[in-house]
Formats: structure tokens, sequence, C-alpha cells
């Protein structure tokens, strides 16, 4: 179980060695699918946020922009002010307004000081916080967000067991069902499925990445699949929708470091 457990903490390190090593981008000259949830993570990364506080201001975000329409409102001020909720529903400490303020400003102006506490500062920080209001009357004040990482730990410490830790620690299912998990919250179709369903999609393509049988499975028949007992609910056709999602999710990404 403690392997399982340590690559949830792992993960924080993954995204901020991602947002130290990755091309700079110049976001608001980009107008692509993904660019701003990409500015949230490098965000969260330089905050150093939890994973779960990252991927709890997406969801906010996608959320959010899924109850209005886009053009409307500054998709950045939006982040940002996700950003600085994610950290109050988790009640992530590291997460504090002043920091979120130069990040998030930092990041989207790339070569920039930070802000300095003069009129421009408060304006800022204003801005945040009124939406971080917004957001949350956006929502009718719904602020449970049940993300899927629960169910991912408890799903794959059942499979560790399944499988046999000899076979379970060969490759490392764990670490990248982990990370297909935190990387599915860079698009909004995350919020189709359920959060048990986006579990049981990014464990099994872990499995499909590194080959992995689970014992006493048959892959021909629907009902003697490893995810059955699991997830009764989950089908066939739910984990190739999830899994076309989360590829591309990557092919967005190759895309916009291409550009």
């Amino acid at each position: 179980m403690k392997n399982v457990l340590d690559v949830m903490s792992m993960q924080q390190h993954v995204e901020l060695n991602k947002a130290q090593t990755m091309k700079p981008i110049d976001y608001r000259k980009m107008n692509k699918p993904g660019v701003v949830p990409m500015y949230i993570f490098e965000c969260a990364a330089k905050l150093k946020m939890k994973p779960l506080t990252a991927a709890c201001a997406a969801i906010v975000f996608h959320r959010f922009f899924r109850e209005v329409k886009a053009s409307d409102y500054d998709e950045f001020l939006i982040a940002a002010g996700s950003l600085y909720l994610a950290g109050k529903i988790k009640e992530d400490e590291s997460v504090k307004i002043r920091d979120v303020i130069n990040v998030a400003y930092c990041t989207l102006n790339r070569g920039n000081d930070p802000v300095d506490l003069n009129d421009e500062y408060w304006s800022m920080r204003d801005a945040i916080v009124q939406a971080e209001l917004l957001i949350t009357r956006t929502l009718c004040f719904d602020l449970n967000i049940d993300l899927a990482h629960k169910y991912l730990l408890h799903y794959m410490k059942t499979l560790q067991d399944w499988v046999g830790t000899e076979v379970w620690n060969s490759v490392p299912i764990a670490k990248a069902a982990a990370s297909y998990l935190q990387d599915f919250h860079h698009s909004a179709n995350i919020l189709k499925f359920k959060p048990t369903h986006v579990a049981i999609g990014c464990l099994s393509l872990a499995l499909q990445t590194y080959g992995i049988q689970v014992p006493l499975t048959d892959e021909s028949d629907e009902s003697a699949m490893w995810y059955k007992p699991l997830v009764k609910d989950f089908t066939r056709e739910n984990q190739w929708e999830i899994i076309e999602n989360v590829i591309e999710v990557y092919k967005n990404e190759g895309f916009l470091n291409a550009t």
C-alpha cells in the first residue's frame, strides 16, 4: 500500500519538474484548446500545490465555463480565481493570495518582476477575490468536488493484491495511472464521466501501456473484465472513450509545445 500512496506524493514533484523543463509559453498569444488548463497547472506547480488542489482548481475552472460563455470572461483571471478557491476547498495552506497574484501575473507576463504592494497589486487582488466570488455564485455554492484520486488509490490497492506484488512492482503502473489521471484534468471532457469511471479508465490505460494482463479475467467477455467487481456500471465503451480523451490531451499538449 505504501508504494501506491507514494505515487500521489511523487505527483507533486512530477508537476513541478514539468513546469521547470517545459518550453515557456506566451499564453496570451495562444488561442488553442488546453492553453488555460496548462496555465493552471504551471501556476499550481510553482505554488507547490498538492496534486489534489491543482486537480480541484481545474475542475472548478471547467465547471464554471460549462455554465457560461467563454468569450464573456477573462479565462486567465477565472483560472487565478479557481486556484485561489481550490486552495480554500482543499484547505491547502500553501495557497496564499499574494503568492497566487504573483505567480499568476509572472506566468502570464514572462520576464516581469513580482508585483509590488502598490495600486496594481491591490487591483489584481480585488479582481481575483471578485473572480472567486463569481465562480462560487455561478456554481450555486456547490463546491463539493468529488475527485477521482481517492477511487484510483482504492482500485490500485485492490489490483496490486490481485496481480501480485512482483508483477506490480516490475513496471510503474501506479505512477502512470496517477499521471494519466492528473493530466486528464487539462480537458473539460473529464466532466462528462463519473469520477469512478475516470479512475478505472486511467488505470486501464496504464495496464495497457505496460501490457499487464490481470489474472483470472477474460478480455473477450465484458462480464469477466477485471473492473466489473470494482465498478459494476463501467463498460468497455466507457473505457475506450476515456482512453481516447486522455490521449487527446497529450496530442494537444504536443501541439502547444511545438508551436
